[in-house]
């Protein structure tokens, strides 16, 4: 086990804020809204921003001295934790308030990405080669490994869409000395019944992070590849098939990794200077700054409205006015 971190805020910016305000007198302007920390963010469209992150907020650092990060997820078990990957130290870290950080599986088969299945268990996309899930008592189970029969390069990140089927991607990333045996990079559809395996979509260069729209009727995918670095967005048929694969968004600085969608339709992506927030029009919001170049996000904490980013050595964490699009 490593030794607990404790909660270290890397800086807490000023804002506007009073502890008591006054009755605004008949006639007079209404109060200033709070001005924008401009050391937190950069704000193209004001309007939208200000639904989604207030705009005094801090960016606070968690933890540090990490290896490289990444797959953040909330469980809201026991007071409420975060449970990340720790890559090249092979294992799951777990965080909260109290304890910090602490070792939550090792080895853990170089696990990348995590999600929670419909029964809240923890499903994890391995550099192994493996899709697995971990039951609440820690039992870890293989969930798929193959591809028509042939061994799965490494699972990067998985989501769980509402009828049960999981959704992840398979890049080259993790296969070290391994010998790729599928026949490209895919984004793979497991089944509701966990034994249909489709390869949804075959062209794209490094598939990599992945979420669903509010109302699952649009898949994004971010494509990290040195010539791509740009988010696709494919309309999701009722029988699990996807259409289109249009360029949603690209980003400017650094690559798309993880990627999330919050209940109002905006797409969250990690990204070189933090991470850039998109509008469902696949226009730029806002940029977060962080002193790191972010590798995932994910919404949590006690109400859902705390956005965690895995970035790089560190984990860091913004407060938002939004949840997640699965928690609508």
């Amino acid at each position: 086990m490593r030794p607990r971190l404790g909660v270290v805020a890397v800086a807490v910016f000023a804002g506007a804020c009073s502890t008591a305000e006054a009755p605004t007198p008949a006639g007079a302007p209404a109060p200033a809204e709070a001005p924008i920390n401009i050391e937190a963010f950069t704000v193209v469209n004001e309007a939208a921003f200000r639904q989604l992150l207030p705009a005094d907020g801090a960016v606070t650092k968690l933890a540090g001295d990490l290896q490289f990060v990444e797959g953040p997820v909330w469980i809201d078990r026991e007071e409420g934790y975060l449970v990340f990957s720790d890559i090249p130290a092979n294992e799951l870290k777990r965080w909260d308030p109290v304890g910090g950080v602490q070792t939550f599986r090792a080895p853990s088969g170089m696990a990348n990405g995590n999600t929670l299945d419909l029964q809240n268990r923890l499903v994890t996309a391995q550099h192994d080669g493996r899709i697995t899930r971990t039951a609440e008592d820690g039992t870890v189970t293989t969930v798929v490994d193959a591809y028509m029969g042939r061994r799965l390069s490494s699972p990067n990140d998985v989501v769980v869409k509402s009828d049960g089927s999981l959704w992840f991607t398979d890049p080259p990333y993790g296969l070290g000395d391994r010998k790729q045996e599928t026949p490209g990079n895919y984004v793979y559809r497991l089944g509701p019944d966990g034994s249909t395996l489709t390869a949804v979509v075959t062209d794209m260069d490094r598939p990599n992070g992945l979420c669903f729209s509010p109302d699952e009727a649009t898949l994004y995918v971010a494509d990290s590849g040195m010539q791509t670095r740009h988010i696709r967005s494919f309309a999701v048929g009722a029988d699990g098939s996807v259409s289109g694969g249009d360029v949603f968004a690209t980003l400017d600085r650094g690559a798309p990794d993880g990627i999330r969608c919050d209940e109002l339709g905006h797409v969250w992506s990690s990204s070189g200077d933090g991470a850039q927030i998109f509008s469902a029009a696949g226009e730029l919001v806002a940029r977060i700054l962080l002193p790191e170049a972010a590798a995932n996000l994910a919404f949590g904490g006690p109400d859902g409205r705390t956005v965690y980013f895995t970035a790089r050595t560190s984990l860091y964490s913004v407060p938002a006015l939004v949840r997640d699009a699965r928690n609508r």
